[in-house]
């Protein structure tokens, strides 16, 4: 999530934060991509997941998180998705979502993709100039590559209803600024005709219910996950054609 200092529904395209990040709400780790020769198998789309530690799922095991359990929810009858590589990593903001994620859909082949990403670019102090051209530049680059009904976005979280969300600065601008980057990546998308998946208020309820908070403190827990999986479901059912 968060990253280097201690991402309404953009539909899938249909195909957990650029350089090593500091232990934080985002901390460290590397992508894992999987090769492919087909976009469709078995009348599942292959699926690729981009952002940062909210989708690779910190502090959460591998089912838990948000687009494992997406593929989970819609079951096996076609048309459906399967989840061939996450590619998200903690700590990365959108400079490195489109310098090191993008490049690596090449080999990934996706038929669908998901994108959540945002909360680095707060907790780094990134410019909303240069957080705007970078989330300008990936769309560019998804919808050339699926069209934009096979890409869903989702809205950033936020973390500082948390235990640890003080960590970060002063909370209220925090909140404010991540409703901002959430205004700025909806709006984008919107122009291009991307769904959004807006998960914000979901996100709240962790202020009163710590199951909702995963065991660092700081990201979702994979109940909270849950809860945006309702949400995305059906959004991602209709890009389908369900």
């Amino acid at each position: 999530m968060i990253g280097r200092l201690r991402v309404i529904l953009v539909i899938l395209v249909v195909a957990g934060c650029g350089t090593a990040a500091t232990p934080g709400p985002g901390g460290t780790g590397s992508p894992a991509s999987s090769a492919a020769t087909t976009l469709v198998t078995d009348g599942a789309l292959r699926y690729v997941a981009l952002g940062d530690s909210y989708t690779i799922g910190t502090s959460v095991g591998i089912d838990e998180r948000w687009p494992n359990q997406l593929v989970a929810a819609l079951g096996t009858t076609p048309p459906t998705l399967d989840l061939v590589a996450n590619l998200a990593v903690n700590g990365y903001t959108s400079r490195d979502v489109l310098g090191n994620e993008l490049p690596l859909l090449d080999g990934a082949r996706p038929a669908f993709i998901s994108l959540l990403v945002g909360v680095n670019d707060v907790v780094q102090g990134v410019p909303e100039s240069t957080f705007r051209r970078n989330v300008d530049a990936i769309f560019d680059d998804l919808v050339a590559r699926l069209g934009a009904e096979r890409i869903v976005v989702v809205t950033t979280p936020d973390y500082t209803v948390t235990p640890a969300g003080g960590d970060y600065g002063d909370l209220a601008a925090q909140a404010a600024q991540i409703r901002r980057y959430n205004d700025i990546v909806s709006m984008l998308a919107a122009g291009r005709g991307i769904v959004v998946v807006d998960i914000y208020d979901l996100s709240l309820r962790a202020a009163s219910d710590p199951t909702l908070v995963a065991r660092d403190g700081l990201h979702p827990s994979g109940a909270q996950y849950a809860l945006w999986v309702g949400r995305i479901r059906p959004a991602v059912e209709e890009l389908l054609g369900r």
